[in-house]
């Protein structure tokens, strides 16, 4: 996908529009309706998982064996972000993807079947705003005129979006720079950009790379995103034994997190190569659930799309609560569901 000049200001009608169109044609080709299954090894269930702290509770449970003891046949593949994965999954390159909600529901609006099961972890803390202090930022109202980068129709812009409408700062008098994942640090570390908006372990390596020029500013409680595990429907009905047993092994993980926090700890070190993104574990909600704060959060979230024009104007979400399928997490952990229908 090509990717738009490096400084747009987002108050530009004409640049403001192109921003658009970029996030639009990113949105579109994630969020058709899921392609059939590619051919897999028989039995095999495939999921894809994003790359990151949120992802703890898989990385625990296959390092300690709890799918082979459950008796469910499951091939990890790992990608760069949550929307990388969902894109796998509605290409048909996997049966599962690890991604936040709002993917789900940007893809209400187009009929996409992916359906949240679960949600794996929920956090305040989980993106950061990553600032150059050389760039004179030290204070929210800093940001103003600022170039700030991020990952157009994604939770990180959502993030943004939030954090400067919770700091009083019109979202259109900032530079609103779009890139990919990968691009975001050394971005920031070359004075591309002023400051990025991203999820871990992408903020601490940018935090890293920038050493004594870098500034975490305070992210209040304005996003609680919570990171799913996200199925299409054929799936869910073929597969639902599969689907019941890989949810009870992540309940054995949780235990395991929260019992045995500093070896947990050790695990997502060893996947993920670094200690980026540690600091995150102790506010992060490490629990199998569906709670009804996901729904609100996603209503929020479709009036937010639909204001911002990522998603077409003629379109309209379907019922949210389409967009969950609580029959599997009932089965596996009774007791984790509290959605009113």
């Amino acid at each position: 996908m090509d990717m738009l000049p490096i400084a747009h200001r987002a108050g530009s009608p004409g640049d403001r529009s192109a921003l658009l169109r970029w996030a639009q044609q990113g949105i579109c080709a994630l969020l058709t309706t899921l392609a059939p299954l590619a051919p897999a090894t028989a039995q095999e269930l495939r999921l894809a998982v994003s790359r990151g702290p949120v992802s703890l509770p898989i990385y625990v449970a296959d390092s300690q064996g709890y799918f082979v003891r459950e008796g469910v046949p499951l091939h990890l593949q790992e990608c760069s972000s949550g929307r990388a994965c969902f894109q796998m999954l509605a290409q048909g390159q996997t049966d599962l993807a690890t991604a936040a909600e709002l993917l789900v529901v940007l893809g209400s609006f187009t009929g996409s079947d992916a359906a949240i099961i679960a949600t794996l972890s929920s956090s305040t803390n989980a993106i950061k705003l990553v600032a150059r202090s050389g760039a004179g930022i030290k204070a929210p109202q800093d940001l103003r005129g600022k170039r700030i980068a991020t990952v157009p129709g994604t939770s990180a812009q959502y993030f943004l979006d939030r954090w400067l409408v919770f700091h009083e700062i019109d979202p259109k008098l900032v530079e609103l720079v779009p890139l990919a994942p990968d691009q975001l640090a050394a971005a920031l570390q070359r004075h591309d950009v002023d400051a990025i908006a991203i999820w871990e372990p992408i903020a601490s390596a940018a935090v890293a790379m920038l050493a004594r020029d870098a500034w975490v500013l305070p992210a209040p409680r304005v996003y609680t995103q919570h990171f799913s595990l996200i199925a299409g429907r054929q799936t869910i009905v073929r597969r639902e034994g599969d689907l019941v047993k890989m949810l009870r092994a992540l309940t054995r993980a949780e235990r395991f997190i929260a019992e045995q926090p500093m070896q947990a700890q050790q695990i997502l070190k060893a996947r993920l190569g670094s200690d980026a993104g540690l600091d995150t574990l102790a506010d992060t909600d490490f629990r199998l659930t569906l709670e009804q704060s996901l729904i609100t959060t996603m209503d929020g979230q479709a009036r937010w799309a639909a204001r911002q024009g990522i998603v077409p104007s003629v379109g309209s979400p379907g019922n949210l609560l389409r967009s969950i399928e609580p029959a599997l997490l009932r089965k596996a952990v009774p007791g984790a569901v509290n959605l009113v229908q």
